[in-house]
């Protein structure tokens, strides 16, 4: 228990009051931190992916801190915090965590600081360093907060690392003792979706049953209602990524009606969790997102559906082959066109269009082609954003239906409050429109408005193409990407490099926006940026055009703009 000290008030001056923890509980942290030591000259930095990094680098430090954070950010919101143990689309020695934050969204910015704070700070000053973060976190003029109960759930990935971090985090919340539950092998939406229910349980929000069981039901029912009178044709081929999305559709497959059922023919490849180093290995949605090509052990034919998941299952991307075998990409940006334009679609034959604003948003990276289309052909509005989930997504909760996905496959919609209702209440008037109405009370189930989910995704994705009767070869056609180009280029120093307007204009060093404004001008649809890395000295540089040798050359041009300003000269 922590002593409460109230010094006395002032007239003029109320200082904070101050909590000194129990001697016992600070020798019980310090015995816990000091089996996972920090290694000499490490720097953590919690990011958008929370932290991540090679397994055997000090994570297990990261993680006692980590778990120290969870109970204190579940104090402060007095609600249950999510904590997930994964690297994503990382190769398999890596591995990483990231808190959930009670609506099953991502970690509050403001408290990124505190988490990179205790994991850089040395074993023996934990104690102190946690009693400090107390003061700072839980007390105000007015109350303190420390003895609020904590609760924490956590989930992992199938890398090989995991149990040993799951045992590091794990003895910081038996030295503070806390309730906590180990969900084990999940997805990171998952973890995502039972956080969320488990704080909205009992409340008109209430998202589900907090229980994996309970992901698939809901997923599944919604689906069910969605397909009706639909007909999904040919199959979809899912690479898996050897991660923690196979085993999990595999489950979600047992809950779905199958094709001859009138519901889904889904083939799982890439699905070995058996051989850790398989993980990500020439396979999942990073790997043809860059590569530009298939998995090779993929053996689809000219027109088959396929898509590959990230080894935590919350990206997606689509592609196929055509007849001439010549390889397409469907991305983030297509999935957001193809399910907005199917929402927009479904609020007017609702006959509630005019009472639901909705939105698409990207990030500088989509092609502009994309955002050309959502404009002048869906006639939505588009907000672009910084690049980062958490940026796209507080964007989406502006709009009553926000759609938002990076080209890489990490993407949801989000459904406001106002729009849940109205969908809800709205009574049909026609047959039409009870089928529109029908059919969008299920999207708000289908869809994992808590964060990314591939599954989730790649189910919606299936039935907008069954709805409207499309092939991949129509659903590419909606518009035809401009020819782009990324470029790394290695800096002396990133930091001189700053951006605005959503990451697209350089505002120093001065002089090389004006330097970029000019090449672009010199080509057909024309456009470039450049931004900073967030994690090492290097930049960033995009380029598009009207043909792929004008894009090429525009990136070449704008890179050697960055060299000279990145080299000082």
């Amino acid at each position: 228990m922590a002593t409460f000290l109230n010094p006395v008030d002032s007239i003029f001056n109320k200082p904070k009051p101050v909590i000194h923890l129990d001697q016992a509980l600070l020798n019980k942290l310090a015995d816990g931190a000091a089996a996972y030591p920090i290694p000499e000259g490490r720097k953590y930095e919690y990011g958008t992916a929370g932290f991540r990094m090679k397994a055997d680098a000090g994570l297990d430090h990261v993680m006692f801190t980590v778990g120290l954070i969870a109970i204190l950010r579940s104090k402060k919101r007095n609600a249950t915090i999510g904590i997930m143990i994964t690297a994503s689309h990382n190769p398999a020695e890596d591995n990483g965590v990231k808190l959930v934050d009670p609506m099953g969204d991502m970690l509050e910015q403001s408290w990124e600081g505190f988490a990179t704070r205790l994991a850089n700070t040395p074993s023996d000053k934990i104690p102190k360093a946690y009693e400090a973060l107390v003061n700072e976190t839980l007390v105000d003029e007015i109350r303190q907060l420390q003895d609020r109960p904590a609760k924490v759930v956590f989930a992992r990935d199938t890398r090989a690392s995991g149990p040993y971090l799951v045992t590091a985090l794990k003895a910081a919340l038996d030295a503070v003792g806390v309730a906590y539950e180990d969900k084990g092998i999940l997805t990171t939406p998952q973890l995502h979706y039972i956080v969320r229910c488990i704080n909205t349980e009992g409340t008109v929000y209430a998202f589900g049953e907090p229980t994996e069981k309970g992901y698939y039901t809901k997923m599944a029912n919604a689906f069910k209602t969605l397909m009706y009178g639909r007909t999904i044709h040919g199959a979809i081929t899912v690479d898996a990524a050897n991660g923690v999305g196979g085993p999990k559709l595999r489950q979600l497959i047992s809950y779905l009606p199958t094709a001859a059922e009138g519901g889904i023919d889904i083939k799982v490849v890439n699905d070995d969790v058996l051989k850790p180093e398989a993980l990500n290995f020439e396979c999942g949605a990073d790997y043809v997102k860059t590569k530009q090509r298939s998995p090779p052990n993929l053996n689809a034919k000219p027109g088959d559906r396929c898509c590959s998941l990230d080894g935590d299952a919350d990206r997606v991307v689509y592609y196929y082959n055509d007849e001439q075998n010549v390889f397409h990409l469907l991305d983030g940006d297509r999935i957001a066109t193809l399910g907005a334009a199917f929402l927009a679609d479904m609020t007017r034959v609702a006959g509630i269009d005019s009472k639901l604003k909705i939105g698409i948003v990207q990030t500088a990276y989509a092609n502009g082609a994309s955002t050309e289309y959502v404009e002048k052909v869906l006639k939505l509005p588009v907000t672009v954003t910084a690049t980062g989930v958490k940026h796209l997504h507080h964007a989406a909760a502006r709009y009553d239906i926000g759609v938002y996905f990076e080209a890489n496959g990490h993407g949801t919609v989000l459904f406001s409050d106002n729009a849940i209702k109205i969908i809800r209440e709205s009574e049909p008037k026609s047959p039409g429109q009870k089928h529109a109405l029908d059919s969008l009370r299920a999207c708000i189930d289908l869809i994992n408005q808590a964060v990314g989910d591939a599954i989730s995704d790649m189910l919606f994705a299936e039935i907008v193409l069954a709805h409207k009767s499309w092939t991949p070869d129509n659903w590419r056609n909606t518009y035809i990407d401009l020819p782009n180009r990324l470029v790394r280029v290695e800096v002396a120093d990133r930091s001189i490099f700053k951006t605005t307007d959503a990451e697209r204009r350089l505002t120093s060093p001065k002089g090389a926006q004006e330097e970029i404004d000019k090449l672009c001008s010199m080509y057909q649809k024309g456009r470039a940026f450049a931004r900073a890395s967030g994690t090492e000295d290097a930049v960033r540089v995009y380029a598009e055009a009207h043909s792929k040798i004008e894009s090429e050359k525009l990136a070449g041009q704008v890179t050697e703009v960055i060299r000279k300003y990145g080299s000082g000269t």
